[in-house]
């Protein structure tokens, strides 16, 4: 009952983009419809082709819909066509010149231009879970014309899964690499050990640049933000496990010290930036220690966003008002004109009064009792709620 079955059973394919990471079979999705349809594939690859090869598709499928089959054109990784190669696609797909089977690993969101997504349909492949990569690893012990004729005794399934990282291709590979190893035994063994020997690591899925580049550091953050060193402590884990730059994770600790944890704790800004320091001259992998430290400090911190709303609410009312004028008793009279105009006078100095305070009016008259920072009951910032509380008292509210 789902729109790619439907597609297969009545032989109508439409458009689309198949979206996933490596290894979790678009392309082979892609040729499985195409044949499915009796269909004609036409493939073109994004690294190497541009607007002449689109053009010259255009007329091979011309030529082939004169015998009534449909036509497939089949764009590998179709994330790296430029806007006007995807432009040049939007009148064949609209009028049916072929249908048009798109992959990428990047979200078409950002990589594919709004028209041409709007003729296609999207669909998202997931990294082939546990049950799927077990078929996978049954299917080509049995059915590989090599494979299938070796003597395989013993093979370690939960470490091969492990080290795939969700990635078919990956896993196929890593059992030929082990077989390839103890070439000419009569038995042979796929264990852990030779696979991490083959492997050196887990395979882990990441692109600095990518999708995923963008959706960990944004479950990091929110992770930190929501007092929750656990679950911050493994995306830090798995960017740093998957190549990212610690300096970039480094500088997004100091940005979130002070907009989400700020007065609360004023100490985490000091101790972040001291992290971006110690990152930037220790590198990795020692580098790692330091995050980890200041993650899961930051991530326990009494949080508050106070200085963050503060001047994205004074930046409001300066745009607003941009021709305020300064209080003429906050201007230092620095010329005897100006002095006689009046500026500075009744000014008066903190410091000549008890507890060195005074109230005084600092904003202009437009804005006269506005409050921008509103500090929380949270952390150090209940005390400096109190304290501003006693100071201005009658003036202004901080509720």
């Amino acid at each position: 009952g789902k729109p790619l079955y439907q597609m297969v059973k009545s032989r109508k394919l439409h458009s689309m983009i198949l979206w996933g990471p490596p290894g979790v079979g678009k392309t082979t999705l892609a040729y499985l419809l195409a044949k499915a349809v009796d269909g004609e594939v036409i493939k073109i690859n994004a690294v190497s082709s541009g607007v002449k090869e689109i053009r010259e598709a255009v007329k091979r499928a011309e030529e082939l819909r004169l015998y009534s089959r449909p036509v497939v054109l089949f764009i590998d990784e179709i994330h790296r066509f430029n806007k006007a190669q995807q432009d040049a696609l939007l009148e064949p797909v609209e009028k049916g010149v072929f249908i048009l089977i798109g992959t990428t690993t990047e979200n078409p969101s950002f990589s594919v231009i709004p028209p041409l997504l709007s003729r296609c349909r999207v669909f998202q492949l997931k990294p082939l879970g546990e049950e799927a990569l077990n078929r996978l690893i049954d299917r080509a012990l049995n059915e590989d014309r090599i494979l299938s004729k070796l003597n395989i005794t013993r093979i370690d399934r939960d470490a091969l899964i492990r080290y795939s990282g969700g990635d078919g291709r990956v896993l196929l590979n890593i059992i030929e690499a082990v077989a390839g190893l103890q070439e000419g035994k009569k038995e042979i063994e796929i264990t852990e050990k030779l696979i991490r020997e083959v492997s050196q690591k887990p395979h882990i899925i990441y692109d600095r640049d990518g999708d995923l580049h963008y959706a960990l550091i944004s479950a990091f953050i929110k992770s930190v933000r929501g007092s929750d060193p656990d679950a911050a402590v493994y995306y830090l884990a798995r960017m740093l496990e998957g190549g990212e730059d610690p300096v970039f994770i480094a500088r997004r600790l100091v940005i979130l010290a002070s907009e989400d944890v700020g007065n609360a704790e004023p100490y985490a800004l000091t101790l972040a930036t001291s992290c971006l320091t110690a990152v930037q001259n220790i590198g990795m992998p020692e580098a790692k220690i330091i995050l980890s430290q200041v993650t899961t400090y930051l991530a326990s911190c009494p949080k508050s966003n106070s200085a963050y709303r503060a001047i994205n609410e004074a930046i409001v009312d300066v745009r607003k008002h941009p021709d305020t004028p300064v209080p003429p008793h906050l201007i230092n009279p620095s010329t005897p004109l100006m002095e006689k105009m009046g500026y500075g006078r009744g000014y008066r100095y903190s410091h000549d009064y008890e507890g060195n305070f005074v109230q005084q009016q600092y904003l202009p008259d437009r804005l006269k009792g506005r409050v921008y920072y509103r500090p929380t009951e949270n952390g150090r910032e209940a005390k400096i709620k109190q304290w501003l509380k006693k100071l201005w008292k009658g003036l202004k509210r901080y509720d």
